[in-house]
């Protein structure tokens, strides 16, 4: 491995480090984590007491993809993960975006999992 890889990855796992150390005292809720490909995006409802997933959704759930904007898809996706996590009875969660920012497709999907109905 290049010495710019390593760089690479080291920072992500100081960014990933960052913002879940700051999760962990919330461990009682769920924790709704994000992850981002180049070409897919995931989301996972996960129960760190019990080691589970409790939900998930992702883009291959969606039929139709082409023609859609990126942030279409994030916020159908967050939306899905919502609704899914409703019927689960699951209200308040902890949000976890992992090494991203939160702009852009993060943003999208989490304003949709509020706007499906469940608190952050």
């Amino acid at each position: 491995m290049r010495k710019e890889q390593k760089k690479k990855l080291n920072s992500r796992a100081r960014r990933l480090n960052r913002t879940r150390k700051s999760i962990v005292s919330n461990s009682m809720l769920p924790r709704l984590s994000v992850f981002r490909s180049l070409k897919h995006f995931y989301l996972q409802l996960i129960d760190d007491k019990a080691g589970n997933t409790i939900c998930s959704a992702s883009d291959a759930e969606i039929k139709e993809t082409k023609g859609k904007k990126p942030l279409e898809i994030a916020a159908e996706i967050g939306h899905i993960l919502g609704e899914k996590a409703v019927a689960k009875k699951v209200t308040k969660i902890v949000f976890d975006r992992g090494a991203y920012k939160y702009h852009g497709k993060v943003k999208a999907a989490a304003d949709a999992v509020r706007k499906a109905g469940l608190e952050f």
